[in-house]
């Protein structure tokens, strides 16, 4: 890929994804999930109401800064919604759907990790819950999937394509889209970049919102630049419970308008994306 391959001549390609996950207060006895998951300050007996209030911050408040620090800066968002997520809060799902932006599958909850100790049927009905769940919210079926937490077992691709999914943002391997051949059809993976997930910077390696905004705008000006000889792909992944926060949602307007004030960016949704790489590959 080169940067004449970006359309109108762009060297760097935006896609920021907004994640909507559910935290289940009583999850399954055999679910999987991370053993000190992000929120609250420490683990509490159950209910543990600290940490779960803490997350569902973002369904209620958070979500809306984070909506309108994009808005404003004319960037599309793809939202990742977990089932959970679309069947609690549907008037969420359908407000994203209003204001213009693509929802992509994010599995069934945060609570509820997909990994190779799921039966291969088990792994096939959470996929197709996760995507029909979307579905009967919006009516419309979504393109792309990020998994909980970016987890898979080592069939997930494989079953993702067989469900129709087209893109995948999981593996965070590259700075440009790539074909995933699967025995089921193909995938467009679009990778993530685990440096700059704020999860990742913020909460767990503790860095400062100010380290991050600065970081997150060294990483894009450095993409750009190598952009101009070969086209690159930043996907920066958000969570409105964290840098939804009055106190930090400074930091990510400005790291945005670093990255817009750049000449050559194409902010775009995830589809938009794989679209244009799919033609580019096909040409």
């Amino acid at each position: 890929m080169c940067s004449s391959d970006l359309p109108n001549g762009k060297q760097l390609a935006l896609c920021v994804v907004v994640i909507l996950e559910h935290t289940e207060w009583e999850p399954p006895a055999d679910a999987y999930s991370l053993r000190r998951p992000s929120g609250g300050i420490f683990p509490l007996p159950r209910p543990d109401y600290l940490r779960l209030t803490h997350r569902e911050y973002g369904h209620r408040v958070g979500i809306f800064r984070v909506l309108d620090a994009l808005g404003r800066r004319g960037i599309p968002a793809t939202i990742a919604v977990d089932a959970l997520t679309a069947e609690n809060y549907p008037w969420l799902a359908r407000h994203c759907i209003a204001r213009g932006y693509e929802l992509m599958a994010h599995g069934v909850a945060a609570t509820r990790l997909i990994t190779s100790k799921l039966s291969e049927a088990e792994e096939r009905a959470t996929i197709a819950r996760s995507l029909d769940a979307l579905e009967a919210v919006t009516g419309r079926k979504p393109a792309g999937w990020f998994g909980p937490e970016a987890a898979e077992s080592d069939r997930t691709p494989a079953l993702l394509a067989e469900a129709g999914v087209r893109y995948l943002c999981d593996w965070p391997n590259d700075e440009q889209p790539y074909p995933m051949t699967t025995p089921t059809g193909s995938l467009t993976a679009l990778p993530m970049f685990l440096e700059t997930d704020d999860e990742f910077a913020l909460w767990t390696r503790r860095m400062s919102p100010d380290r991050w905004s600065r970081m997150v705008g060294e990483a894009a000006a450095r993409m750009h630049d190598d952009g101009a000889d070969n086209g690159r792909l930043l996907v920066l992944t958000l969570r409105p419970w964290l840098i939804g926060q009055p106190f930090r949602i400074g930091a990510l307007e400005d790291a945005l308008d670093d990255i817009m004030a750049l000449p050559a960016v194409w902010a775009a949704t995830g589809s938009a994306i794989t679209d244009w790489y799919r033609r580019v590959g096909d040409s």
